[in-house]
């Protein structure tokens, strides 16, 4: 029996071929590990009216972990569009699985590291090695959403918030709301994780990334947090930064940072920025982590009019291969594939289009796996 049973999630477009090219390197790493395939993506929302059957969910119980590869989402009217026709006007509404895989599997922390690799012509500078922490439950991605607005909730905020004075004469039909809700656990927890992670690894500073001055209530819950966790870290300095000057900040001067730290919105933008920095999303891997099950994934989405033509890179799905080795314990196998991904990026010789080079995703796969 093996190790590990690993269930791989390829989902839509160029998910498909990075999953291969994780697939290539794998085998020469011979983990000790059961790959198993599970069904999720656009065409099982087409095809069955759910994105995510329920088939899946329960491979990954009997799971140790995940890799995944990308989802094409669509807004509502799109994807209503696209059902069978026999699932039309049956009320189904499209949830994006991996937003549905996170709240599951309770994977609270979004690991998002953005390390620059020497030789890599897309580098915004050569010094930047940061990692953004972002709560990966909460926030307006729970979906508490409403349209039109309710009359009992419009009648609850107008009863309980003066800001509801503004929409007093707009009518419900012509009002949307997406509730941003956070909880103080959760604020805890992933703020704890990101100190851990800083002391662990030698970052001599977490930056918090919110806009308390303005959104009072829930930004203000995440720095109320923050202080206190920070106090149990004496040696760490808790910087607390709001979410559009880190913007400016990051790009002016990236290299200053190490361990950031935000909610589920503002984390999701700030780590596309940053990655941006060390070459794109071809270059951004994530890990959703939870206490007792974790997914990895390349960040970059399914790209559909790239699909098909291998030329997608596939760094960001091999490094998330290095990430979850680290999760399982295989530190050794994660920094030989580090290393073997940093060689290739470092010698050129093997570059895929978003590189300058005319290499594709497997040829990219293949150069990294012979270094291995």
């Amino acid at each position: 029996m093996a190790r590990y049973r690993i269930a791989l999630l390829p989902g839509d477009g160029i998910g498909k071929e990075v999953m291969e090219a994780a697939q290539l390197v794998l085998e020469r790493i011979a983990l000790d590990a059961e790959y198993v395939p599970a069904d999720i993506g656009w065409e099982f929302w087409c095809r069955e009216g759910d994105a995510l059957p329920q088939r899946t969910l329960e491979t990954l119980r009997s799971c140790t972990c995940a890799l995944f590869g990308a989802i094409t989402s669509k807004p509502k009217a799109e994807a209503e569009a696209e059902l069978a026709q026999e699932l039309r006007g049956k009320g189904l509404v499209y949830q994006s699985p991996i937003v549905r895989l996170r709240q599951q599997f309770d994977l609270y922390i979004n690991l998002r590291p953005c390390k620059a690799f020497r030789g890599n012509p897309l580098n915004f500078r050569d010094d930047i090695n940061l990692v953004v922490f972002r709560e990966n439950t909460q926030d307006l991605y729970a979906g508490v959403e409403f349209h039109p607005l309710p009359e009992e909730v419009r009648l609850a905020l107008e009863k309980h918030s003066p800001g509801m004075e503004l929409f007093r004469n707009t009518p419900s039909d012509e009002i949307a709301l997406s509730c941003r809700i956070l909880t103080a656990a959760g604020c805890r927890r992933i703020i704890r994780a990101a100190f851990e992670y800083a002391r662990t690894h030698g970052y001599p500073t977490v930056t918090l990334v919110e806009k308390p001055n303005v959104i009072r209530e829930t930004s203000g819950m995440m720095v109320r947090e923050a202080r206190h966790i920070a106090a149990l870290y004496p040696e760490i300095e808790l910087w607390e930064v709001n979410v559009d000057a880190m913007a400016m900040w990051l790009v002016k001067n990236p290299q200053r940072y190490g361990v950031l730290v935000s909610s589920n919105m503002f984390g999701d933008i700030i780590s596309d920025l940053a990655a941006q920095l060390v070459g794109g999303l071809g270059f951004a891997p994530g890990g959703n982590i939870g206490d007792d099950f974790a997914i990895f994934e390349p960040t970059h989405g399914s790209a559909p009019r790239h699909a098909g033509q291998y030329r997608a890179n596939p760094i960001a799905m091999l490094l998330a291969v290095r990430m979850m080795l680290d999760w399982l314990g295989e530190k050794e196998r994660g920094e030989a594939l580090e290393r073997a991904i940093a060689q290739v990026i470092a010698e050129g010789r093997v570059r895929t289009y978003d590189m300058g080079g005319t290499s594709t995703t497997l040829d990219m796969a293949r150069a990294v796996a012979e270094r291995l």
